[in-house]
């Protein structure tokens, strides 16, 4: 492999890597606020005590985002050099806007929320939460807005050969980005609910395990408590019973919410990046059937190889169109107009290296962009099924004995994990081979496009980044092997893992007003 592919592999493992923890701490930030806000209007005891819990979770799962979101600055630099001077007048705004004023509100305002236990006023405390939370979220808009400029560039001009910002408000409120916010917040709650649901069905099953919940003939339980065991009383019971039934509902609306978002991707992507759609459809041919499964080699260029074995009549230009009738124009039309409105071989110009004159390949991995597509959908719908079934079977108030449906529950939070890294895979190989998508509403001298092959650092050679590509993986899959520890640790801990004082090692139960005298930095660490 060259620098170029080099280059991409690390890129790819590390953004996939951190990924992985932005959309929990997205949507569990959000239900811990809810939480919190619930405990703070009713005193009820089982709030506080999923607000503790579940905000350790989301304290362990943003230091390691945090830690491994780094990264992805310094690679711009070190790898993709040429990236970053042709986007830098376009990402300068929203990256700034994201580190110096989302995230240092962030950070700034979640350390006053661990730390203000109990020494904040009850509401202040509150609105720290929410403040952080709310700067999570904001944070997540301003680095859409960059992600989504280099799928759909708008708001700029070209001069000496880079896009220079002209319209701030375009590029702000950059329909893509718009789409696209609503398509990850929604995922991100889904990743959360299930989350929700996995854990709690663990601490329920265990319950039942020990004997401390039983079923009456009725079949609703008889909550019990255990003096054996610290904690395990009948307020712990409510804790997962309710955080059970929370993310169970708030993944079933999250999978209709990213269904609309997604929709509405769709019909944006058949618009600004038709080669894109057609990858994810395996369509060879002009047509309008959505393929539900095709087989053969979906590597060959012409898609002579491909054969649709199931497909749904219309759906395909429905999805772009709503209408049943209107024709998608498949792989094999499409790459003859991308030829000859941006060339066939890549320019002969020193920027590419060894690789100028090389012949381009306009039609992206399709069993990458075709399959990450279907596994988008598919664990996004299967993660919704199981919400659904699991608050059917816990509508009684707790879950069977069955160690394998405790284990296919737990199994199950990966399920809209997998559903939201297949959709960015997909999102960003789709877009090969260009860095930066085509604008299709300027045209001549004026289109805003990069190759990827022009992207990468000149001075960077593939050894010094093999080096850099082991580097970070050995460091990645050390913080891999941390967080779920910690994270393992702390659930099986359950509430006592979060509240110390229910062990015995506090001095009482703090109240809505934040008085109590566990110790915060065991809540914080």
């Amino acid at each position: 492999m060259d620098a170029l592919e080099i280059a991409r592999w690390q890129f790819g493992i590390v953004t996939v890597y951190h990924f992985l923890m932005v959309p929990l701490t997205i949507g569990l930030g959000l239900l811990v606020a809810v939480l919190q806000t619930v405990w703070h209007r009713t005193g009820k005891e089982e709030y506080l005590r999923a607000t503790k819990f579940w905000g350790k979770l989301f304290l362990i799962n943003f230091i390691m985002g945090v830690a491994t979101g780094i990264v992805q600055e310094f690679q711009f630099g070190m790898a993709w050099s040429e990236y970053s001077r042709f986007v830098g007048d376009v990402f300068g705004a929203p990256l700034a806007m994201e580190s110096l004023l989302a995230f240092f509100v962030e950070s700034t305002f979640l350390g006053l929320w661990i730390f203000g236990w109990k020494k904040l006023p009850a509401k202040i405390h509150l609105a720290c939460l929410w403040v952080a939370v709310v700067g999570s979220v904001v944070s997540a808009y301003f680095i859409l807005v960059a992600n989504s400029w280099m799928q759909h560039p708008v708001g700029v001009q070209m001069a000496n050969g880079k896009p220079h910002m002209v319209d701030a408000w375009a590029v702000f409120t950059n329909n893509t980005a718009l789409v696209a916010f609503f398509h990850t917040i929604t995922g991100a709650l889904a990743v959360a609910g299930a989350f929700l649901l996995g854990i709690a069905w663990y601490h329920l099953w265990r319950r039942r395990r020990d004997g401390i919940d039983t079923v009456g003939a009725d079949g609703r339980v008889v909550v019990g408590e255990s003096v054996a065991i610290p904690g395990r009383d009948k307020a712990d019971h409510a804790v997962w019973i309710k955080s059970l039934r929370i993310g169970a509902v708030v993944a079933m609306l999250a999978f209709a919410g990213t269904a609309i978002s997604g929709d509405m991707q769709g019909k944006l992507m058949f618009e600004q990046q038709p080669m894109k759609m057609a990858a994810a459809e395996a369509a060879c041919h002009d047509g309008t059937s959505f393929s539900i499964l095709s087989l053969g080699d979906l590597s060959s260029r012409d898609c002579s190889k491909v054969v649709a074995v199931m497909e749904v009549p219309g759906l395909l230009s429905f999805l772009a169109h709503n209408d049943f009738s209107t024709d998608i124009k498949g792989v094999n039309t499409l790459v003859p107009e991308y030829q000859a409105k941006y060339g066939t071989r890549l320019p002969d110009n020193p920027i590419y290296g060894d690789r100028a004159g090389q012949p381009i390949n306009y039609v992206p991995v399709m069993p990458v962009t075709y399959w990450g597509f279907r596994m988008m959908i598919g664990f996004g719908g299967l993660a919704a099924l199981a919400a659904f079934i699991a608050f059917f079977i816990a509508r009684k108030g707790t879950v069977p004995e069955s160690k394998w449906l405790m284990r296919l529950a737990l199994v199950g939070i990966l399920a809209p994990f997998g559903a939201n890294a297949a959709g960015w895979i997909f999102t960003e190989m789709g877009r090969q081979p260009f860095v930066v998508a085509p604008n299709p509403a300027m045209s001549g001298i004026d289109q805003v496009f990069m190759f990827t092959a022009a992207a990468v650092s000149p001075g960077v050679s593939a050894g010094e980044l093999v080096f850099s590509l082991v580097a970070l993986g050995s460091v990645y899959a050390v913080l891999l092997v941390v967080e779920v520890r910690l994270l393992t640790k702390y659930i099986r801990g359950g509430v006592a893992s979060a509240m110390p004082e229910l062990g015995g090692h506090g001095t009482g139960g703090p109240g809505p007003g934040g008085e109590g005298g566990d110790d915060v930095l065991a809540f914080a660490y």
